[in-house]
């Protein structure tokens, strides 16, 4: 297994290519399921995650291939992967694929649609959360889907004609149903219209490259989506957009460490947010078309208080990392998780460099401290791995970080774009 190791106190300079969207990629490829031709995706991030779904699809029958980037050129470019979906075989999504990755469960709304069934292991518990599958499951029922849960699976069934166009309102904002039940009407008959969606520009990503496809698709990135199911969809050829994630990130890593760190192939408007929590914070930073340059000032940062939100607000994704930055801030900062429970399982290990945190319910105030320490550290999720990176960039002396295999879900070779910057930060076996 590999670990992390980073010698603090280098300061970050140069210029970062931002990676695809694994938020976009994963969705992408599971509309390769709704046609007969070949989706072929650009820019899409060298991850694990995305891996693990190209395996769950290729069981299915779809053809798969990718054409992997070389590791000494642009770090961002991103592989090219096609997927053509005109010999699929099989409507069975097993527990042994599902359970490694929760977004495959997203393969039960394009299944449903195209063949009329499907049989999709239930994705388990989650470590920040247990994300339920009810809101699925009532979409699609509302659809005229007849659902059955047994021994741990979804089992699917479309009505005699296919799933029908209908009204739904989630009670809940979640990405992972809006890009569910958006592949799904994709292929029902008449309109659907969804309410209360997700407006995450991953969402609006998924519809542009449909759209491409051929389904009839209005609203997407606002809180109501109406779709007019077609009978049929074609190939088409997308990039994935650029993933705000690992632009928020790689901003709070320049942040915390001092530096000029220029930020490259970023659709800017989409970190809004996070930018200004940053400001807030005393933070510089410059948008220039699809860069954005990042440097601190001498001055030590401020603390500043976040609640996470849904789009457009500031996103749960980069709590911890937002955290991480205001352990050594000037004063107090309340950051408050709306979004999931349990997502403060990286306290305790920012506590090793001694960062100073307490916690109350669903908010944790940070204490800011004037240095960190190296110390070796346990990842507990992807985000909270980006966390401890970004403290250990900063705090004095060797940290060492295990567990890394959650940073190879969502950050798409990080510790080389950093080096490449100046961090001092290797990966190495146990």
């Amino acid at each position: 297994m590999d670990k992390i190791k980073i010698i603090g106190g280098q300061p970050l300079n140069g210029r970062i290519s931002i990676s695809g969207a694994k938020n976009a990629a994963l969705p992408l490829m599971t509309a390769g399921i709704l046609t007969e031709g070949t989706l072929r995706l650009e820019h899409v991030p060298h991850l694990t995650d995305v891996r693990t779904l190209g395996t769950l699809l290729g069981s299915l029958g779809i053809d798969v291939g990718y054409d992997e980037r070389p590791l000494n050129g642009d770090l961002g470019a991103g592989d090219v992967w096609t997927l053509n979906g005109a010999n699929i075989n099989s409507q069975f999504a097993p527990y042994d694929l599902v359970s490694k990755m929760r977004a495959s469960f997203w393969v039960l709304g394009p299944l449903l649609a195209r063949f009329g069934q499907a049989k999709v292991s239930l994705p388990g518990g989650c470590a920040i959360g247990a994300r339920p599958v009810d809101l699925y499951i009532k979409g699609l029922q509302a659809m005229g889907a007849e659902i059955e849960i047994d021994e741990g699976y979804v089992i699917a069934k479309a009505p005699k004609g296919g799933l029908v166009g209908a009204t739904v309102r989630s009670k809940m904002v979640s990405v992972g149903v809006t890009h569910t039940l958006m592949m799904a009407a994709t292929l029902a008959n008449g309109e659907t219209v969804l309410e209360n969606s997700a407006s995450e520009p991953e969402v609006k990503d998924l519809a542009d490259c449909l759209i491409k496809m051929g389904a009839r698709i209005e609203g997407a990135g606002t809180s109501t989506i109406r779709i007019q199911g077609v009978d049929s969809l074609m190939g088409a050829t997308h990039r994935v957009l650029p993933d705000r994630i690992e632009a928020g990130s790689f901003a709070m890593a320049a942040a915390m460490t001092g530096g000029e760190l220029t930020l490259c192939g970023v659709k800017h408007e989409t970190i809004e947010s996070a930018l200004s929590v940053l400001r807030a914070c005393g933070v510089h930073s410059e948008v220039n078309e699809d860069e954005i340059l990042i440097r601190r000032n001498e001055e030590r940062l401020l603390g500043t208080n976040v609640v996470t939100q849904v789009y457009p607000g500031f996103p749960t994704d980069l709590q911890a990392q937002f955290m991480s930055l205001m352990t050594t801030a000037k004063g107090d900062s309340d950051i408050t998780e709306t979004i999931f429970e349990n997502r403060f399982m990286h306290v305790q290990e920012l506590a090793r460099f001694g960062a100073d945190i307490s916690l109350h319910g669903d908010k944790a105030i940070v204490h800011g401290v004037e240095r960190l320490k190296g110390a070796p550290v346990m990842a507990s999720d992807l985000r909270a791995s980006a966390a401890l990176i970004i403290a250990g960039l900063a705090a004095e002396g060797e940290t060492t970080i295990s567990r890394v295999y959650h940073l190879d879900r969502g950050f798409d070779r990080i510790e080389e774009k950093l080096s490449r910057c100046g961090a001092l930060i290797t990966r190495e076996k146990e």
